[in-house]
């Protein structure tokens, strides 16, 4: 656990510090399209199964590491490990994703939510101490959790949704219970967040991945104040290093100044957003993370190259013309695709080293 970094690039960039080149992890990095994790899914029998091992997931949390050049690992689990330690129930259907036998969805329902007991996530502390074990410093690890708002679109819809009909109805027909459900979410966000640091997260990032749903003003009061509350409750250093925390929100692009103006060190992007006119949106205050669209990863590999070349130099060079570091992730604007060749991934990974090292270059 105190085996010193070999390689804190990852770090240093979101706290805008200087940085050998731009640092580059990959969004469901461990994941589907790699057949090696498919292998180990298939051992474990089940996705719970394989999540909630802390042996099957440090191994699959180290596979893309053993294939690339990442400059971090993230912890493999699931956002809805909290809502399931609440009593809602999650199982993974094949091929229907996420269902909660006990949806939430009336006064009753909402009165019942407190903040779990951290015991019954002990799997995901052991989880995060196996990994820092196994990685030996090589690269830091990140921690995560799934915002608030996130949390509660999946339990109230009982799974995912194309409309978010019935969360967006409980919002607007009793703002009150979406206010209570949103508070014991966010306190147990923050818990369990700050358990992942105790246990050896070296960095945390919320997933806001359905904020972008919500009409403007309800993002603000329902999504964005909950990300606050959260982050404010976060331990800022461990192990005599400060821990940085990530907010990504998809399709969050048009409130990125209020975003940045979280207590957070880092923004993710998704590829919507023009990466060099949000540099100079958000100016000093937090880097930056991302934003390759997935898709990209599925043209030839000139292609890819090309498409990340063209991402790092919209970000542009790494310090500003009075020499403050900006602070660059490179990442995707979402996860990757199952379907995604994994050599792909590996002219991507290498693209960015080389070329941004070309940028430090000649800067």
């Amino acid at each position: 656990m105190t085996a010193p970094l070999h390689n804190d690039q990852f770090l240093r960039a979101l706290l805008r510090q200087p940085t050998d080149h731009t640092p580059v992890w990959l969004m469901r990095q461990a994941g589907r399209y790699l057949p090696e994790y498919r292998a180990t899914r298939e051992r474990a029998g089940s996705f719970m199964g394989l999540a909630t091992s802390p042996a099957l997931a440090t191994e699959v949390t180290l596979q893309p590491l053993e294939r690339y050049d990442l400059d971090a690992a993230i912890l493999f689990s699931d956002i809805l490990t909290v809502p399931d330690a609440m009593g809602l129930g999650l199982s993974f259907a094949q091929g229907e994703g996420p269902r909660f036998a006990h949806p939430v969805r009336d006064e009753a329902a909402v009165a019942k939510l407190v903040v779990p007991d951290m015991a019954r996530l002990q799997y995901v502390f052991d989880a995060v101490r196996s990994i820092r074990r196994a990685l030996a410093g090589r690269v830091p690890l990140i921690g995560f959790s799934g915002s608030p708002w996130t949390l509660a679109c999946y339990m109230v819809e009982g799974g995912g949704s194309d409309d978010y009909r019935l969360v967006k109805s409980l919002m607007y027909r009793r703002p009150d219970l979406m206010h209570r459900l949103l508070a014991v979410n966010a306190d147990a966000v923050a818990a369990y967040l700050n358990a992942q640091i105790e246990a050896g997260a070296q960095a945390v990032m919320v997933f806001d991945s359905w904020g972008g749903v919500l009409a403007d003003g309800a993002f603000q009061t329902f999504s964005l104040a909950y990300t606050r509350r959260v982050l404010e409750q976060l331990v800022r250093e461990h192990e005599g290093r400060v821990v940085p925390r990530i907010v990504f929100t998809k399709g969050g692009g048009l409130w990125l100044e209020e975003i940045a103006a979280l207590p957070t060190e880092a923004v993710g992007l998704d590829w919507t957003v023009n990466l060099g006119q949000a540099r100079r949106r958000v100016g000093d205050r937090v880097a930056l993370q991302g934003n390759l669209d997935p898709s990209v990863l599925f043209a030839e590999p000139a292609h890819i190259e090309a498409e990340v070349i063209r991402t790092l130099d919209s970000f542009g060079p790494p310090c500003d013309p009075d020499g403050r570091w900006a602070g660059h992730v490179f990442n995707l604007g979402h996860g990757i695709s199952p379907l995604t060749p994994p050599e792909h991934v590996q002219v991507l990974v290498e693209t960015v080293h080389r070329h941004s090292r070309r940028q430090r270059a000649a800067s």
